[in-house]
């Protein structure tokens, strides 16, 4: 879809990154769009991208996603222009966009339809979104998601767990926040109210790849051994204390560890337990997900040792 100019032509430009000069004032980035201004602010991301947002006053998960659109246009400081578009009192606008639901946010550069997505997205993915194609200021703040995932690297799970729940009560439709939280009261300790969280979701939610990566994650710590079996399972080198061993790794989140002695075990004995070690991989690939670099590495060298 092209963005019509005066003349009635379209706009074609290449796709890439944009840079725009500060703007001091929130209110020159930051605008409401009518017919009075419609063209002006079309004719504008020829300079300075757009961020359309189309809303409805009736439509709730517009209310969560404005203030988070509204948030990254300061951060970026004018490098884009957010524009507000209530389809209500617009509706020539509308459907001349082609609006069919809100939220619908498109991304307009040199006046050409550039991307755009629908729904009210978690703050994390719009950022990566807005990456493709727009410069963050150097010194921009960490994101909240950004902060959370530090404080888990950083073995801090209490700070995750408390920007998560914020995170959570202000985006109440965001799911993935939800199944953030379990995963850090799960780092806490705390896996009864991780499980509890996770049990409350949508079906669709309940089942997708994240959740059951938490879920993953909640069964190998029930099953891993405790301190007083770990104690027993001391100076044994046999399959059932290698696997078991293999297990408290994981369950305590040093998942290399964890891979590679079930991967040395399915090496020198693949028959125990029915093959156990290397359906026991493959939870751990679900338990970290298909992109994670580790599940990437030991799906591959599991491959070559099998096939």
């Amino acid at each position: 879809m092209a963005i019509i100019d005066p003349s009635g032509d379209p706009l074609n430009t290449q796709r890439g990154s944009t840079t725009s000069s500060t703007a001091p004032d929130p209110a020159t980035y930051i605008v409401d769009m009518d017919m009075n201004n419609f063209q002006q602010i079309l004719e504008g991301s020829m300079q300075t991208p757009v961020v359309l947002d189309c809303w409805a006053p009736w439509c709730e998960p517009c209310k969560n996603l404005m203030p988070v659109l509204e948030k990254l246009a300061r951060e970026y400081q004018g490098a884009f222009v957010l524009a507000k578009l209530n389809i209500e009192e617009n509706q020539q606008i509308a459907a001349q966009l082609g609006i069919r639901s809100v939220p619908d946010v498109k991304l307009i550069m040199q006046g050409q339809l550039y991307d755009e997505f629908q729904g009210a997205l978690p703050e994390g993915q719009i950022r990566q979104w807005l990456g493709k194609y727009i410069q963050a200021p150097e010194d921009a703040p960490p994101s909240p998601e950004e902060q959370a995932r530090a404080a888990l690297d950083a073995g801090d799970p209490a700070t995750a767990r408390t920007i998560y729940e914020q995170l959570s009560q202000a985006n109440p439709e965001h799911y993935d926040y939800r199944i953030d939280l379990a995963g850090a009261l799960l780092a806490e300790g705390n896996p009864d109210r991780a499980s509890a969280i996770l049990d409350g979701l949508p079906p669709e939610h309940r089942d997708a790849p994240k959740a059951r990566g938490v879920r993953a994650r909640l069964a190998f710590g029930e099953e891993a051994p405790d301190a007083e079996e770990l104690a027993a399972l001391a100076g044994r080198d046999d399959s059932e204390a290698r696997y078991k061993l293999a297990l408290r790794k994981v369950a305590d989140g040093d998942y290399e560890a964890g891979l590679e002695a079930l991967l040395d075990l399915l090496k020198t004995d693949r028959s125990y337990g029915d093959d156990l070690s290397r359906k026991t991989l493959l939870r751990v690939f679900d338990a970290l997900g298909a992109d994670h670099p580790l599940t990437v590495t030991y799906r591959r060298r599991m491959f070559t040792l099998l096939y």
